[in-house]
């Protein structure tokens, strides 16, 4: 038995074996097309589902995405200066002013006990108190693997950890790294292209030389077309494009890789292999996180952005992003420090709008997912893991507002964990070092 893409549902056929009115059975089974060595998984198309999903009777399925970016970002161009709904927007914030009623800001927030170092990164998503003593350390299961263990079977993908570094942020209930996915290339093969090794070969060499899975599939996609509706031929129109950007994006990004350099009478920069390109790796992976979300191949995702001491290649930064985070209050290294995070603060905003403009079942996709973007360090000048910046976006919470804690005396930001498991569902109380729901964070 086969398991698609899109949910633990059985296969008995491939699809290209259907004909007639079957295709349209066979597809609301499945919400998949299928062909050589390829499983495209679907959105969720009203016209394919059972009357009663169709029609809204059943919850609303809800899912979670953990950002990290490991530096930080600069806490006076993040948190607003007023708490309340009518906070002025920070330079930071000014960059997701078309989200503002789409996101709730935190400030106070920390772990306690989590030390002051990059090691606090291990704590991120499970509390765990001391990181920093690598000695005897012992780290406990982190949010989304908790979740997974709840509803991760609704899925063909329980979670997935992804990562632009050597490591990721989830970890079991054994206290193990959960190994991350760490090329763009590597999640697209594992979320579509399946069958024989030969099969997944000459698919792979399809795309390089410009064919795209959708041609692969077209025909049975054109055979589904006169079953759906309107909204639902959008809302294919709207997916297949996805996929094709992401396509063409990840084939160029593979042959950039592979040309060399232009020589220069010059000590050669950092950036080998493209390395410091944390824009790049940021747009790379959050369109494979819209189309994971989008075709609900997973619920449950982290994602680690890259932390580097390169150069990155934008325009304006002359100097290594982690250099750049200990600025000393330099005003060049903050200057450039601003340009960077900026760009990094724009690539959030082409996800969100991705996930806005992608609807499932009447509402869209990021009223339906939480968007959890922070850092495990609040100043990464110092290494402070107080003051963490947090931003909450969808997930049907009521947004709009600064939620501004006691940095003196805050609640631990495994708090807004246990909010964010109750809103999907799963019963918990706790999680870690929480002691309840994050107060005045309301579902809506």
């Amino acid at each position: 038995m086969e398991l698609s893409a899109a949910a633990s549902i059985p296969v008995y056929a491939p699809v290209s074996r259907v004909s007639t009115r079957q295709d349209v059975n066979a597809l609301t089974r499945r919400t998949f097309l299928r062909a050589a060595g390829v499983s495209l998984a679907l959105p969720m198309l009203e016209s394919l589902q059972p009357r009663a999903f169709a029609a809204g009777k059943s919850a609303p399925i809800r899912r979670m995405l953990f950002i990290c970016t490991p530096l930080g970002v600069h806490p006076a161009n993040f948190f607003p200066t007023e708490a309340g709904r009518d906070y002025a927007l920070s330079p930071y914030l000014e960059v997701l002013k078309d989200f503002r009623n789409d996101f709730t800001v935190m400030s106070g927030l920390a772990h306690p006990e989590v030390g002051s170092s990059h090691d606090s990164i291990f704590s991120f998503l499970t509390g765990a108190p001391h990181p920093e003593i690598r000695a005897g350390f012992r780290n406990s299961i982190s949010v989304d693997q908790f979740a997974a263990e709840r509803i991760g079977g609704q899925t063909r993908f329980p979670s997935l950890s992804l990562s632009a570094e050597g490591f990721g942020l989830s970890w079991t209930r054994s206290g193990a790294l959960v190994p991350p996915d760490l090329y763009p290339a590597n999640v697209f093969a594992r979320l579509f292209l399946e069958g024989r090794p030969d099969e997944v070969q000459a698919q792979a060499r399809r795309l390089r030389d410009g064919q795209s899975i959708l041609d692969t599939v077209r025909e049975q996609a054109r055979r589904l077309q006169p079953s759906l509706g309107t909204r639902d031929r959008e809302k294919m129109d709207e997916y297949f494009t996805s996929v094709r950007e992401l396509e063409q994006r990840m084939v160029t990004n593979e042959e950039w890789s592979k040309k060399p350099k232009p020589k220069v009478e010059a000590k050669p920069p950092q950036n080998v292999m493209n390395s410091a390109d944390l824009i790049g790796k940021n747009r790379s992976m959050f369109d494979l996180i819209h189309l994971a979300l989008q075709t609900d191949s997973t619920r449950l995702i982290s994602m680690l952005l890259l932390g580097t001491s390169l150069v990155p290649p934008i325009p304006g930064v002359s100097q290594g992003h982690h250099d750049l985070s200990h600025h000393g209050q330099d005003p060049v290294k903050l200057a450039q420090l601003k340009t960077l995070e900026v760009e990094k603060m724009k690539t959030l905003v082409e996800l969100l709008t991705k996930l806005k403009q992608s609807e499932e079942q009447g509402e869209s996709l990021l009223n339906r997912t939480m968007v959890f973007f922070s850092s495990n360090l609040g100043n990464a000048s110092n290494h402070s893991t107080r003051n963490l910046p947090v931003l909450l976006a969808g997930g049907g919470f009521k947004h709009g507002q600064h939620l501004a804690f006691d940095p003196k005396s805050p609640p631990p930001l495994c708090n807004l964990y246990v909010s964010m498991l109750q809103r999907m569902g799963i019963e918990a109380e706790k999680f870690s070092s929480g002691t309840g729901p994050l107060k005045g964070l309301d579902m809506v």
